[in-house]
């Protein structure tokens, strides 16, 4: 019972939970962004394409292939672990535009998505994608034939 209890309130997760929980996070917030913003970039599950903003001024068919890149490709490289660390850099360049330019003189609930996925991405590029990833195996085998 003591040691359950410790383990319910110990501030350290234990390397297994951690692993997991990374993969979960990873899997469920990239699935959550593909979902919800990617399709309908592309005109998936609505009956136009979103139009995507341009706060930046960009040439338009850059700023509409980086945001789609952005919610559906790289997000997919994030769900199967591949260059995560990597990946989430464009994803929070959108994210990051999203809050600071697009949504400026919102109010907070209408700040609040690009909020919370600049957040997510954010500790998913502190905290690496964990054990259960592409880029694990790569480490591995990399270490491996380094040695």
């Amino acid at each position: 019972m003591k040691s359950r209890l410790n383990s319910i309130t110990s501030v350290f997760p234990q390397a297994q939970v951690y692993h997991i929980s990374m993969l979960l996070f990873r899997v469920l917030v990239s699935l959550q962004l593909m979902l919800a913003h990617g399709l309908k970039k592309i005109g998936i599950g609505v009956s136009v394409a979103e139009q995507v903003p341009n706060p930046l001024h960009l040439p338009e068919m850059f700023n509409q292939l980086f945001a789609v890149a952005s919610n559906l490709f790289f997000p997919l490289l994030v769900m199967i672990g591949l260059f995560v660390r990597i990946a989430v850099l464009p994803i929070l360049a959108v994210t990051l535009t999203g809050y600071f330019m697009v949504h400026s003189g919102d109010s907070l609930l209408q700040k609040d998505m690009p909020y919370m996925y600049s957040l997510a991405y954010l500790l998913i590029l502190m905290l690496g994608p964990g054990k259960y990833s592409a880029d694990h195996l790569l480490y591995q085998k990399n270490r491996k034939a380094f040695k």
